[in-house]
């Protein structure tokens, strides 16, 4: 899937024709995070997917690992992303998160729209903002906040395996997780994968927020 004028404009035409659904958490902990298109290239190797030799050209997004020090969510797949600051919109603290994670500062034209809302089981009622952030090629991770920074292929969330879906006892809905290479990323980030997969990409209008949380991702 190339990384070109033709998958932005589509991805794009696709959120603004989404009728999103934001959701009312009262007592939650408003955040963002960034699901950020980039160059597929060099980063941290992910068992089961072969990096490339050279910038690739093809699309991918960009995901980290969070450090195991971390009061929240420690040692987890994660988007850019964080708590949002006094009357910042989602866009703002996205972009601002993108800045200081990964080094990668972008303006708000970057900005495509807008996913549903997801509220976890931690206390967070979490926007995620689609942006388009083009090569990429030169990003800094947080020491504080980023144990290693990942750039996996499009193509690779588009898997017919892909969702997983498990039962679990003290919910109706399943704890939903996205296959990635020879691993899986549970959710929320994992929802927030599979519905960019399903609009963006597939041009399925379909819902996540009701897909549920393994034990360890509700800390």
């Amino acid at each position: 899937m190339q990384l070109d004028e033709t998958l932005r404009a589509s991805i794009a035409q696709r959120l603004r024709q989404f009728e999103l659904q934001a959701l009312s958490a009262p007592g939650s902990r408003r955040a963002a995070v960034a699901l950020a298109i980039v160059e597929e290239g060099f980063g941290a190797a992910l068992p089961g997917i072969l990096a490339p030799a050279a910038w690739s050209g093809q699309a991918a997004l960009l995901l980290t690992r969070r450090p195991s020090h971390m009061r929240n969510h420690a040692s987890q797949w994660a988007l850019p992303g964080g708590s949002i600051d006094g009357d910042e919109t989602p866009e703002q603290a996205a972009l601002r998160e993108l800045h200081e994670e990964v080094g990668l500062q972008l303006g708000a034209a970057t900005v495509l729209g807008r996913l549903d809302d997801f509220v976890t089981r931690s206390g967070f009622a979490i926007t995620p903002i689609v942006v388009w952030a083009g090569a990429a090629r030169d990003l800094v991770p947080s020491e504080a906040e980023v144990a290693s920074i990942h750039r996996i292929p499009i193509a690779e969330f588009m898997r017919a395996d892909a969702p997983l879906l498990d039962a679990i006892d003290d919910s109706v809905h399943p704890v939903l997780r996205m296959p990635v290479g020879d691993t899986w990323i549970a959710a929320p980030t994992a929802a927030f994968l599979y519905q960019f997969r399903e609009l963006c990409i597939a041009g399925r209008a379909t819902r996540v927020a009701h897909y549920e949380q393994p034990l360890f991702a509700r800390k």
